[in-house]
């Protein structure tokens, strides 16, 4: 068995498109109606793949705090630099907690937890 992406409710598809895209250098893989009043968009690259559904018939979106996703990134100075140029806000870091790792929260437009992540998880 494989984990094969995850889904998000969203309030602007092409926002939260842009977010992901532009911000975590993710590719729209496939974009399809879905009924009169629903979208879905699959997003990935390499191993990570997420579905932002858009239902303009819902209104509102239910997003947890106790959950987050977690993208890698090169370098955490250099993100944070983009975040300030997109006055897209921390809410949380730069944390350490060992030599190896580093990161820092925001929230996607919808208000899903982002972690930012710099180096990796060894294994001992």
């Amino acid at each position: 068995m494989a984990f094969i992406w995850s889904t998000l409710n969203v309030k602007n598809l092409d926002e939260s498109i842009k977010f992901y895209v532009e911000l975590l250098e993710l590719e729209v893989t496939n974009r399809f109606k879905a009924g009169p009043e629903t979208e879905i968009a699959f997003l990935g690259n390499q191993s990570t793949k997420i579905e932002l559904i858009e239902n303009a018939g819902k209104s509102s979106i239910e997003i947890g705090e106790d959950i987050s996703w977690g993208f890698s990134v090169v370098s955490l100075d250099k993100i944070i630099s983009v975040l300030n140029e997109k006055n897209i806000p921390i809410l949380k870091g730069p944390i350490q907690p060992n030599p190896n790792i580093k990161f820092i929260y925001i929230k996607d437009p919808n208000g899903m937890n982002i972690q930012l992540v710099e180096g990796s998880i060894q294994k001992s």
